[in-house]
């Protein structure tokens, strides 16, 4: 048996060393400028090798075309809720936290509302489970929400990153607990993963199709006060953070064998995905 916290663990996060490396933190690599990858078989090939290295964990990834900073230098990934306004790198004040709270709350009455009134199935999940309203809200870029979008295919990811990126994509590997069942809350973590697969119905084709999966803070944070028991550091999962990647899309996705996820397939609307329909009502509706 080995005593918990006595593995070491392996990281990519600049190009110093072209091998895997041990690091003491997350810290480390949110300062890097990332580890460089030259193809999709580049980065799957290092990431198979952080998976065998790091067996205590499940891996999950998040592609952005920017490595957003905090006033730290290091890389913030936080939820839309808690996100600083535009223009600034500083926490949302409370006065701002309010108002996205109620805008949440609002959203998530339209939800339930349009949920029974267009004969989804088992409204009554939807209407007993706040993490399942939160869960369509954010995948559906609805409203902010305290919950962060995440994905177990790596070539989703890279798809993600590549979107409107005008230099380097970023890949973020988050290491997570192992997963257990639809929604998995890790009390020693401090956070809960949702499988979108198991929680959206069968008509929302978007988060089967991106593999999606969610990331929040445990317990809930359900509303400003519950959120002002914890500091603005706390709820960054850059504290989750063991690889982080960066490439050039054009040189990225030149090996056929290897193609990016076509962006209409990653965004499928409209006719194609009755939840997108729904979601899209409430954005009208409560002009969000």
């Amino acid at each position: 048996m080995i005593t918990l916290g006595e593995d070491k663990i392996w990281s990519f996060f600049d190009d110093s060393k072209p091998d895997a490396q041990i690091i003491p933190n997350a810290t480390v690599v949110r300062k890097a400028p990332g580890h460089s990858v030259t193809s999709y078989l580049d980065l799957a090939t290092k990431v198979a090798e952080l998976q065998f290295r790091n067996p205590d964990f499940v891996l999950m990834f998040r592609g952005q075309n920017t490595d957003y900073l905090n006033h730290s230098r290091n890389t913030a990934l936080k939820p839309t809720l808690f996100r600083p306004s535009k223009g600034t790198k500083m926490p949302p004040k409370i006065s701002v936290l309010v108002s996205r709270y109620k805008t949440l709350a609002s959203a998530e009455k339209s939800l339930v509302h349009l949920y029974r009134v267009k004969g989804m199935k088992e409204p009554e999940r939807l209407e007993r489970h706040r993490m399942l309203r939160w869960a369509i809200l954010q995948h559906y870029e609805v409203c902010p929400t305290p919950l962060l979008d995440i994905t177990h295919s790596l070539r989703i990811a890279a798809s993600f990153a590549t979107k409107d990126a005008t230099q380097d994509a970023f890949v973020f590997v988050l290491a997570i607990p192992n997963l257990s069942g639809a929604i998995t809350a890790s009390a020693e973590a401090g956070i809960q993963i949702i499988r979108l697969a198991s929680v959206c119905p069968p008509e929302a084709l978007r988060p089967h199709i991106q593999e999606g999966y969610l990331v929040g803070e445990y317990p809930d944070l359900v509303d400003p006060e519950q959120k002002a028991l914890f500091k603005n550091y706390e709820i960054d999962f850059g504290r989750r953070l063991i690889a982080k990647f960066r490439f050039i899309p054009k040189e990225f996705w030149k090996d056929e064998n290897f193609p990016e996820v076509p962006q209409d397939a990653l965004y499928p609307n409209s006719r194609e995905d009755k939840l997108w329909s729904l979601t899209e009502g409430i954005k009208i509706s409560q002009k969000l």
